[in-house]
């Protein structure tokens, strides 16, 4: 005799169907987590030290070194325009690397009449490289700010480069990717785990609270 009061089991294709969602969820949620595991912890350290930067002290160190460029450089130079944006030649980039070990080929100037300048923006710092015109006589300056700035530049993806520029952009996809399937098991798992709906409820509801009331 059939007990009325069993529970009905879900049907079969039901199970495939979950247990397939379950699977795919889980092995994309840890592929994810693997993946910006470290940038995960990087940007959150650095959101609180960005959020308290006024508080963190940082003492900038300034270091200057001078060279000369040689004769048949500065000649070079002297077919340059008299006030252009244009990257310095390709021969005065490879001197200065040498001389000065930064990568000026490509950057644009600021060329008058009597220097050249080039910018040379760093995470956590910055500087700049000029060359007397008249004289070939070259200054390189270069101010840094500590490790805690160059972390935060390299959360603000502040003069980083391209390279970096496009891990952020993978980094962040990964993230979604991680959350979006964080959610799917949450859905998934929420039947037998009563509290899901109201914490992540919660989750909403907080910053939306805070944004309201007190960002003005």
């Amino acid at each position: 005799m059939t007990d009325a009061a069993a529970p009905a089991r879900p049907p079969k294709a039901l199970n495939a169907r979950r247990s397939f969602w379950l699977k795919q969820l889980h092995q994309w949620h840890w592929i994810s987590a693997a993946v910006s595991l470290i940038g995960l912890l990087l940007f959150a350290a650095t959101g609180i030290t960005l959020n308290h930067a006024a508080q963190i002290p940082a003492e900038p160190v300034t270091v200057e070194r001078t060279a000369t460029l040689p004769a048949p450089l500065l000649e070079r130079l002297e077919a340059f325009p008299a006030e252009t944006t244009d990257p310095v030649p390709d021969a005065v980039a490879r001197w200065a690397a040498d001389a000065f070990k930064v990568r000026i080929a490509g950057r644009p100037t600021e060329t008058t009449a009597d220097e050249v300048y080039v910018a040379l923006p760093e995470p956590g710092g910055d500087g700049w490289l000029t060359i007397d015109r008249a004289t070939g006589e070259a200054l390189r300056e270069r101010t840094t700010r500590g490790w805690v700035a160059w972390l935060n530049d390299l959360h603000k993806g502040r003069n980083t480069g391209r390279v970096w520029y496009w891990f952020i952009d993978v980094f962040a996809a990964a993230c979604v990717v991680f959350a979006l399937t964080g959610f799917g098991l949450t859905w998934l798992h929420a039947r037998q785990r009563p509290s899901t709906w109201p914490l992540l409820g919660l989750g909403l509801l907080i910053p939306a609270v805070i944004a309201l009331l007190f960002i003005h």
